[in-house]
C-alpha cells in the first residue's frame, strides 16, 4: 500500500462497514448473493473511487491493492450468510452507514490534505468520500438517496471532515482528532435518526 498506515486502516474499516450497510441493503431488497455482493462492493468502494478521481490519485486505490476489493467481499459474504432477521435489518443499516460515514469523511479529509488541497476543499472532498458509496447504493438498489432526502445526513460528515481540517491548518498533530471528528460525525448521525431530526423543507405553496 502507498501512504502511511495510520490512513489506510481506517479506510479499510470504512469500506468493511460500508460494504456490510450494502449488503443489508441488498437483503431487504431480497437480491440474490451477486446482487448482494454487487452492493456491497459500489457502497464499499464508491466513495473511494470518487475521491481518489477528484485529487488525482489515480488509478483508484481500489484498483493498486487487492485487500481493498476482498475486503468488501468478506463484508457482503458475511452479511449474506449471518443476517439477522429483515425486521431488524432498517436499524443495522442506519447503524453502520453511520460508522462508514464517520470513518471515510474522516480518511478522505485526511487525503486530501495529504495532496495539497485548501482547507475548504478537503472539508468538501471528505464529504464526498463519506456520501459517496451511499448514493451508489441508493441508487441501484430503487431508493432515494438518503442526502435527496430531508434527513440530517451531509452535515455530521462535514462537521467530521471539519474537525480535521481545522487541526490540521493549525499545524495540530494529535491521534485523538481523528478519533474525536469521526465520534462527532457518528453521534450526530445518530441522533439525527433517533430524534428525527430533518433539513428545512419548502413550504407548501
Amino acid at each position: 500500500m502507498s501512504g502511511s498506515l495510520a490512513l489506510h486502516v481506517p479506510d479499510l474499516v470504512g469500506i468493511f462497514v460500508f460494504g456490510i450497510t450494502g449488503a443489508l441493503v441488498g437483503v431487504r431488497k431480497r437480491l440474490d448473493v451477486f446482487g448482494i455482493l454487487v452492493l456491497a462492493l459500489v457502497t464499499g468502494l464508491g466513495g473511494g473511487f470518487i475521491r481518489d478521481v477528484l485529487i488525482g490519485d489515480t488509478p483508484p486505490a481500489a484498483l493498486q491493492d487487492w485487500r481493498y476489493l476482498v475486503v468488501p467481499v468478506i463484508a457482503g459474504l458475511i452479511t449474506f450468510f449471518l443476517h439477522p432477521g429483515i425486521g431488524r435489518v432498517e436499524r443495522l443499516v442506519n447503524i453502520f452507514d453511520a460508522a462508514g460515514l464517520a470513518l471515510f469523511c474522516v480518511t478522505g479529509a485526511q487525503k486530501a490534505i495529504e495532496h495539497g488541497l485548501s482547507p475548504l476543499s478537503a472539508a468538501l472532498l471528505g464529504t464526498i468520500s463519506g456520501i459517496g458509496g451511499g448514493v451508489i447504493r441508493d441508487v441501484l438498489s430503487g431508493r432515494v438517496p438518503v442526502v435527496l432526502r430531508s434527513e440530517i445526513y451531509a452535515t455530521p460528515a462535514f462537521l467530521g471532515a471539519g474537525i480535521v481540517v481545522v487541526a490540521a491548518a493549525l499545524e495540530y498533530d494529535a491521534t485523538w482528532v481523528p478519533i474525536v471528528a469521526a465520534v462527532t460525525c457518528f453521534g450526530i448521525r445518530l441522533l439525527a435518526i433517533r430524534r428525527g431530526w430533518n433539513a428545512p423543507l419548502p413550504r407548501n405553496p
